[in-house]
């Protein structure tokens, strides 16, 4: 019997260099906004006061990074990763420009790697997303690779087809704000007194505060995000699995370290970069997630008012990161390391 629903897809149904355009364009609107912060405590003032933005040389308030990226990255799921057994890791993300409110986005996606798995019973599918405004302008895009059942073991391997990817974003790459201006209000509105000269390669900093995660409020913003990965939200599916319960989508942990990482990081004002990332265990409700920030390096921009850091944040579940020994051996991540990303910001340079 034939059925209308679409199922999404399994490994065997993606093609080598196959454009898929994801359903479901989205405005963004004030309210996304405003709970996006309620979820998450986040509090970069670019992304909250119009006349610091406007100050700075922004036309109002950009959307926050974060939610932007979750946003288009969601509209991806129903066609890349419904069927996945796990998302593996991220690369090469860009943020080209600022989004604002009104601004509509819309998402594709080319498949540009694959590798059956030894067991046939699976495969990884790498893909490059990117997402435009309703200008069809680029404002985001970035790779990720999933490993995705496969519905017909028979079905025969495909080529395997592993893309290269770069180790970072280079400074070359980097979507530059030249509009940014920076204005005495920036340093009173965040309460930091850090800028880009003070930070040191190899400095690292355990940001005080945890949060923890509850039931309602992960599964909110996966609602938010329009993520329709079952394993986020269905109760009674996952009731049947290993874990016992519903997962916590990797992008409420990378947005609550992003909110934890604000002290030390307050001028810090916008992410340009996710040069990779590893989600490097599951999290759960009720986990409480505390965040520490390595400074891997740091650039000179041609932009006489800012420069980057390229970052190392990590996420820890459930106990303290200055109790953390060793992130990572050869036996594999700490079980309670949660995220590994490895990303790029913005900070002003010192005023004259």
């Amino acid at each position: 019997m034939q059925t209308k629903i679409h199922a999404g897809r399994f490994f065997e149904d993606f093609k080598l260099h196959e454009l898929i355009q994801h359903a479901t364009p989205r405005t963004i609107t004030a309210g996304d906004c405003s709970l996006y912060i309620a979820l998450t405590g986040a509090r970069n003032p670019l992304h909250c006061s119009e006349p610091l933005a406007q100050a700075l040389g922004y036309r109002t308030a950009p959307v926050d990074d974060l939610l932007a990226f979750h946003i288009a990255f969601g509209k991806t799921v129903p066609d890349i990763s419904v069927n996945a057994v796990a998302n593996l890791g991220y690369a090469d993300v860009r943020f080209s420009q600022p989004v604002y409110v009104g601004d509509t986005l819309t998402t594709s996606s080319e498949v540009i790697g694959l590798k059956q798995n030894s067991s046939g019973k699976s495969g990884v599918v790498w893909v490059r997303s990117t997402t435009v405004n309703q200008q069809q302008q680029p404002v985001l895009s970035w790779v990720r690779w999933v490993m995705v059942h496969k519905k017909n073991l028979d079905t025969p391997a495909p080529e395997t087809v592993i893309p290269e990817l770069p180790e970072f974003v280079s400074t070359e790459s980097l979507a530059i704000p030249t509009h940014f201006k920076l204005n005495s209000s920036l340093a009173k509105a965040t309460g930091g007194q850090y800028w880009w000269e003070d930070y040191e390669v190899g400095e690292c900093m355990r940001h005080p505060s945890g949060l923890t995660i509850n039931e309602s409020d992960h599964t909110m913003a996966t609602h938010l995000y329009q993520n329709n990965a079952r394993l986020h939200f269905d109760a009674h599916l996952m009731q049947s699995t290993p874990q016992g319960q519903c997962l916590v989508y990797g992008g409420v942990v990378i947005s609550a370290c992003r909110a934890l990482s604000y002290e030390g990081l307050e001028n810090a004002i916008a992410i340009v970069a996710i040069n990779g990332g590893t989600h490097a265990n599951p999290s759960y409700s009720g986990d409480t997630i505390y965040c520490m920030t390595k400074v891997l390096d740091k650039w000179s921009l041609p932009h006489p008012d800012l420069g980057a850091l390229r970052l190392r944040m990590v996420g820890v579940k459930n106990m303290p990161p200055a109790t953390l020994e060793n992130i990572k051996t050869t036996q594999g991540y700490h079980p309670h390391v949660v995220l590994d990303l490895d990303y790029t910001v913005l900070i002003p340079r010192k005023g004259n």
